[in-house]
């Protein structure tokens, strides 16, 4: 462990994903700063055993003096992702959030992590022009208000040219899709970034995308799963319980080469811009629509409109990085209590850019519950009660009508 040691000879802490900017955020501030370098990654998905082997080699060929990863799979679902499972939250209807949701939940780590390498300097690679740089600070600021926080790539307008420029010069290692594309990787999905995507005009190359290269012009056969819920949470796959980030990192596997989740989502950003992103979200896609179903089926109307207008103001919270505000808590309780009954298993259907909900179940359906069939036959009630309601149910219209002198409906 790095010497707890504080002032010019202590640490500077760098927020690592291994990426363009990181990578060149190593070696600019050994040398801009003077101090030793230590690199922490938090694994919020997406980082596999090769994987971590590769970061930790890079940051040590970089120049930092110790490397760290930390497991924040679990942390990330049940704080930030069972959430926006029990909300269906998605930004714009389509993006399900699939990076940048879990950028509180890094902040949190990084700033207990400057404490166990006693510094209070982090740097993150952030850009002036992003909605990451908002996320990383606003809980850096909420949870370590005394940390001194640098931001090289944004405070001195670093192009990404130039730092790959700045690493080839110095002979040092340079990430695999080097300036052309940004590309971030979680639990929830990944999220692709390059010149394509600068303009509302054309998609990325087929060759840019990382989960489902080929998914379309190698199509595969399709393929049936049951996706298993309890109060909400995803629970079991094919009849296999699966904790939640087991469940969710082999339904990726599973998903991804059919295409399923991937888009383009262009939106609003925190900055006030319009930006638009690439993305691939083959888990969330699945468990999203398979929940979404699942609660039609087992909440009331009532409860499906409060929920999606809480969940709309809570998906906007969490991509503007603002998790730790006491309203999300307070949406939180609202989620967890219209689960109660959002238990069951959903039968999804896989296709080319397709996910089917065939079918569901659930102990608690409520259309199991009616002994009627809609269209057939009434249950609880008789073909003149039905009549009676149809003519009350008019009322309002009927009303209206008279108000306006359009005629004299009797």
């Amino acid at each position: 462990m790095t010497d707890s040691s504080t002032g010019a000879s202590a640490p500077i802490l760098l927020a690592f994903s291994g990426g363009l900017d990181t990578s060149f955020l190593v070696p600019w501030l050994k040398e801009t700063y003077g101090r030793p370098v230590v690199t922490l990654t938090v694994d919020t998905g997406g980082i596999d055993a090769e994987a971590a082997r590769v970061l930790e080699s890079r940051s040590k060929a970089l120049g930092a003096v110790e490397h760290h990863l930390f497991d924040a799979r679990k942390v990330y679902f049940d704080t930030v992702l069972r959430f926006l499972v029990m909300g269906n939250v998605r930004r714009g209807q389509l993006y399900p959030l699939c990076v940048g949701a879990e950028r509180a939940i890094q902040a949190q780590m990084v700033a207990l992590w400057a404490k166990k390498v006693g510094t209070t300097t982090i740097a993150h690679g952030c850009t002036a022009a992003g909605n990451d740089q908002v996320r990383f600070e606003v809980a850096l600021r909420t949870l370590a208000p005394g940390l001194e926080i640098v931001a090289p790539v944004r405070d001195y307008a670093f192009k990404r040219p130039d730092q790959l420029a700045f690493l080839e010069e110095r002979k040092l290692p340079v990430p695999p899709y080097g300036a052309a594309y940004s590309v971030n990787r979680g639990l929830w999905g990944v999220t692709i970034g390059g010149k394509e995507t600068l303009t509302s005009s054309d998609s990325i190359p087929e060759h840019a995308w990382v989960l489902s290269k080929d998914a379309f012009t190698s199509p595969r056969a399709p393929e049936r799963h049951v996706i298993g819920f309890d109060k909400g949470v995803p629970c079991s796959l094919d009849g296999e319980a699966l904790d939640p980030v087991a469940l969710i990192e082999k339904l990726e596997s599973l998903a991804a080469p059919f295409g399923i989740g991937r888009g383009i989502h262009l939106g609003d950003t925190i900055i006030s811009t319009k930006g638009r992103v690439s993305f691939e979200a083959p888990a969330a896609e699945v468990l999203l629509n398979a929940h979404r179903e699942l609660e039609k089926l087992t909440l009331t109307p009532r409860q499906q409109r409060v929920k999606e207008l809480v969940s709309l103001t809570y998906g906007d919270l969490v991509h503007e990085g603002q998790n730790l505000d006491p309203v999300c808590r307070d949406i939180e309780a609202l989620l967890v209590s219209s689960q109660a009954r959002v238990t069951g298993t959903v039968k999804v259907l896989f296709r080319p850019g397709s996910c089917f909900v065939e079918g569901l179940e659930s102990p608690h359906s409520l259309m199991k519950a009616s002994k009627g069939v809609y269209g057939e036959a009434v249950g609880e009630w008789t073909p003149q009660d039905a009549l009676g309601f149809s003519k009350m149910v008019a009322l309002n219209n009927v009303f209206w009508s008279r108000a306006g002198g359009t005629g004299n409906p009797q």
